[in-house]
């Protein structure tokens, strides 16, 4: 037994001994433009006695490469990237044990690149990776002097609705990351407070990883935000205003627009320091009409209350951020940011009722009553956050990250609800007036590892998430009625949340096969607490969200790809919160403290085709969703509808999702992308104690366009379509929505200022486009408003570039309070 462990002491021995006599080389590719990092750049090793190949492999997001398990010997390398000069590093020498790194190794555009940027201005607008799609910003002209929902609603699996609500594949659930950073919050209110002048690139995540929050069914969008791309001083600034209005809604104001947002960056050696600032007013005229019916059983009446009248927006926000990267050496990189801003949104709803009241059985009259109702409903967010964040690369190229996050956010506001007399105004009727105050404050914890393994990478992490909600609820009306329920409508309601999690994956490329699969575990713990109910709602969740892609490249121009990801739809505290608020004259809304999360199951199927005039795509998908969180009408009273929260038993979504960039002729460019689904919802709905079933389907789909002329001598047009269909809910369905814009715009000093006129929501008196309808019904009630929007908005927006800004910047975004603004 000793001499057998002796032999097998000795073979360890020597065959570490073997082992370590092998050599790797490693280096990093950059864009010698730029200095910018080289991903997927395929770096060869050749012998340099008989040319033959020894070793390969593709540059990681860093642009870092390791060639291992080496025998000694003299080497050249061969490094090639498309749109660069092919490179060749010769007379490589390496010995037994040792390590040899290369450095940085930059790499020439090529001839027919610089071409095209130089003379065109053409860039690659889409990307096709294993795991996402990216789609340049740029390319969307008429998006210029918006914000980041103008530019993503140009993709082929997003749309946006009347409301200004952002989905990806029919669910308005997902997660944004800006520059990769986890943003838990309301899509809308994040990416409104993002300039579209700040944007590089906008990633679509259908299926992520083990490695990211499985936070949202439809996926992450990641927004990479620009920065200078060189040493020294970049800038960048915008100034957009609006014409005047070329329609009247019989709003008491007129929408005021105006705004500029303006980056500054500055690199040089160690350091790398950003900041930002912008300011934006787009207020919004609009009209409203409606339709609704109650029945009441006990007493056998049938009200009807239509209504017509103004529906406005005046919204403004402001913010500053500020980051700085040290870079002490080639190992070690330290990086800090801050942000400030302030968000404002007052909406504004003078609204005509004529209510009546008739028998259900001979329809005789009982009552008619006329009255004017103005609803203001005002909200204040203020934010404030920082974060830290620390990499340190080890001599095998693995890397450690630490970061953290904290935000400080106070939401307030209020609504007052006034029944006025008709048609002599000046007479108060009932005021209902609902004040709140809604701080929160959160932070995130994040430590993450990577290790070059084989012809791959094992990455592995762990995250804490905490927040917490102290709301305070009020509720006054004048004159004072005898409201039985009225302590309902008053008191506080705090809510916490925790979030620990570890996540392991590999992902790495073997010949013509790319692969990634991983696991990540979360424990959950969420608590409400209520003033009028002593104890507290708790819900406790132990899950595990696997994931795995594959993308097999079938040759030079065809590229398959199938993968599976398990998401969650979490709660926010809106939609916990059971306290009512007087949305309109006709509307309470109001949450469930006991709401479930929904579990997301989701499978792809898809194909990539690159050709020489531009590229094309097409993806299958399937979705199956348990506990899909549904927000539902019920009758609170004969003329008040109550808004709900709830959970349905299970929804299913399959569909096909397709995309193209086309360039037929070099004055034009064409991108079109689409999305068909079916959607299903079926399950019992509880509804404040009620239950009833719902069993809904139907198909939607959505086409985005845009296309792109030049025109000569600096002139460019630009045109987009967005066209989002019918949509089923679970008590009805939504309207189909049309959005047209165009872009005329004018560059002067190679580049360096530019002149735009943007067209949007264009309609020439058609009266199609911004207009949707929501339809709802149940047992005893139906419920119809039909939204107009304005349209035929013109914009003037000037620009200016002091030396190109692109890349990825580290300012930060809001990670917890916008949501619940």
């Amino acid at each position: 037994m000793n001499c057998r462990f002796i032999f097998l002491s000795i073979l360890l021995l020597a065959t570490q001994a073997v082992w370590a006599q092998k050599a790797s080389i490693t280096g990093t590719v950059n864009d010698k433009s730029g200095n910018r990092p080289l991903e997927y750049a395929s770096v060869s090793l050749f012998r340099n006695s008989d040319s033959s190949l020894v070793a390969g492999s593709l540059t990681d997001a860093k642009g870092i490469f390791v060639l291992e398990k080496l025998a000694p010997g003299n080497y050249y390398l061969r490094i090639l990237f498309m749109g660069y000069t092919t490179r060749f590093v010769g007379n490589v020498s390496v010995s037994a044990g040792q390590r040899v790194d290369l450095g940085v190794l930059l790499m020439d555009p090529g001839s027919a690149m610089l071409n095209q940027v130089n003379v065109t201005g053409t860039q690659q607008n889409a990307i096709n990776r294993i795991d996402k799609q990216v789609y340049r910003a740029g390319q969307f002209e008429a998006a210029k002097g918006g914000n980041a929902m103008d530019v993503m609603k140009n993709l082929p699996s997003v749309s946006m609705d009347g409301e200004g609500g952002i989905s990806v594949r029919g669910s308005s659930n997902f997660l944004v990351l800006i520059n990769g950073k986890p943003v838990v919050t309301d899509a809308r209110t994040v990416l409104s407070q993002l300039p579209a002048n700040a944007i590089e690139h906008i990633e679509l995540v259908t299926a992520p990883s083990a490695k990211y929050d499985p936070d949202g069914k439809g996926g992450i969008i990641n927004i990479t935000t620009k920065k200078g791309a060189t040493d020294g001083l970049s800038m960048a600034a915008n100034l957009m205003g609006g014409l005047p209005s070329t329609g009247d809604h019989g709003n008491k104001e007129k929408p005021k627009r105006f705004g500029g947002d303006l980056t500054v960056n500055f690199k040089k050696g160690k350091w790398d320091v950003s900041a930002g600032g912008n300011y934006t007013r787009n207020d919004n005229a609009g009209y409203r009409e409606g339709d609704v019916y109650t029945k009441n059983f006990t007493t056998g009446t049938l009200t009807h209350f239509p209504s017509n009248g103004e529906r406005s927006f005046d919204k403004y926000n402001y913010a500053g951020r500020a980051s700085a990267t040290f870079s002490p050496d080639s190992a070690n990189t330290v990086s800090a940011g801050v942000f400030v801003g302030k968000r404002y949104q007052a909406r504004l709803a003078d609204i005509l009722y004529h209510n009546s009241a008739s028998q259900i059985g001979n329809g005789e009259l009982v009552r008619e009553t006329t009255y004017f109702n103005s609803n203001l409903q005002t909200r204040y967010g203020n934010f404030f956050l920082g974060n830290l964040d620390y990499t340190h690369t080890f001599r095998n190229k693995s890397t450690l990250s630490a970061s953290a996050l904290f935000e400080n956010a106070r939401l307030y506001g209020n609504t007052r609800n006034k029944n006025l007399a008709y048609p002599e105004t000046g007479e108060v009727l009932q005021e209902v007036y609902n004040p709140y105050e809604n701080p929160i404050k959160g932070y995130r914890l994040k430590l993450d590892h990577a290790i070059p393994i084989g012809k791959g990478k094992l990455e592995s992490g762990y995250q804490f998430r905490h927040d917490t909600q102290e709301g305070t609820f009020g509720y006054f009306v004048t004159p004072a009625t005898s409201q039985p329920d009225a302590d309902r409508f008053r008191g506080s309601a705090s809510a916490a949340n925790r979030i620990h999690s570890v996540y392991a994956q590999y992902s790495g490329k073997r010949e013509k096969l790319e692969y990634q699969g991983g696991l990540r575990y979360e424990y959950a713990d969420r608590t409400v607490w209520l003033s009028y109910d002593p104890a507290p709602h708790r819900l406790d969740l132990s899950n595990l969200f696997p994931s795995a892609s594959l993308l097999y490249a079938i040759n030079k121009d065809w590229k398959v790809k199938a993968g599976y990801s398990k998401r969650i739809q979490r709660t926010n505290n809106y939609e916990l919160n059971p306290i009512p608020e007087r949305e309109h004259s006709e509307t309470l809304e109001q949450g469930d403290p006991d709401l479930l999360p929904s579990f997301i199951d989701l499978v792809e199927l898809g194909a990539v085709h690159n050709f020489k005039k531009g590229s094309l795509f097409g993806t299958l998908y399937y979705q199956h969703i348990k506990n899909p969180i549904q927000r539902v009408n019920s009758v609170y009273a004969d003329t008040i509808l109550n808004r709900v929260f709830t959970n349905a038993e299970a929804a299913t979504v399959f569909g096909l999702e397709a995309g193209a960039n086309l360039e037929p002729v070099k004055w034009w460019s064409l991108y079109i992308g689409g999305n068909v689904y079916n959607y299903k919802i079926k399950g019992d709905l509880t509804i404040l104690g009620i239950t009833s079933s719902v069993n809904n389907k139907d198909w939607v789909y959505s086409i985005n366009t845009n296309s792109n002329f030049k025109l000569g001598d600096g002139w460019s047009m630009q045109a987009n379509i967005n066209y989002l269909s019918v949509r089923p809910t679970a008590q009805g369905e939504d309207s189909r929505f049309l959005v047209p814009n165009a872009s005329l715009k004018k560059s002067f000093f190679d580049g360096r200022f530019s002149a735009t006129l943007q067209w949007q929501n264009i309609d020439l008196g058609m009266r199609k486009t911004q207009r949707q309808r929501i339809t709802t019904s149940g047992r005893d009630f139906y419920t119809t408003t039909s939204y107009i929007y304005e349209t035929d908005v013109f914009l003037i927006h000037l620009g200016y570039n002091l030396n190109r800004l692109s890349g990825k910047s580290k300012l930060p975004a809001s990670e917890i309070g916008d949501k619940e603004f």
